[in-house]
């Protein structure tokens, strides 16, 4: 089994092959998978989840199951219930994608150095 790695902003993005010819579709799943993450907004921030860093891992096995680790910009978050399922729901309308499971994870915790310059721009963080 081959796997490729990439690291984005702070996210890391692991797909798995059986064989390289798969390797141009694992590459178009995992950008309609961050693509649709892209979707997911933190309501109280006007930024999606992927830019603002909260998105820690995505993991795309070769049956398409997907796994995603992400955090939140606090633990008292009041969509800490909600948002794995927007995450969810979002990631698993991606043709291809078979299950999503999301864990919301608290370590390394998330702060602002995890954003993106896209959304800095978007907070007028610089």
């Amino acid at each position: 089994m081959m796997t490729d790695a990439l690291k984005t902003s702070e996210t890391e993005v692991v797909a798995e092959d059986d064989h390289v010819e798969g390797a141009g579709e694992s590459a178009r799943l995992t950008d309609d998978i961050v693509k649709a993450l892209k979707t997911v907004y933190d309501p109280e921030i006007p930024a999606d989840i992927y830019e603002l860093g909260l998105v820690y891992g995505i993991d795309v096995s070769d049956d398409g199951a997907v796994e995603i680790d992400m955090t939140l910009t606090a633990p008292g978050c009041p969509v800490a219930g909600e948002m794995p399922i927007w995450v969810k729901n979002a990631v698993s309308a991606v043709p291809g994608v078979s299950d999503v499971k999301v864990n919301l994870v608290f370590d390394p915790p998330w702060d602002q150095s995890r954003m993106s310059d896209e959304a800095r721009v978007t907070l007028d963080m610089f």
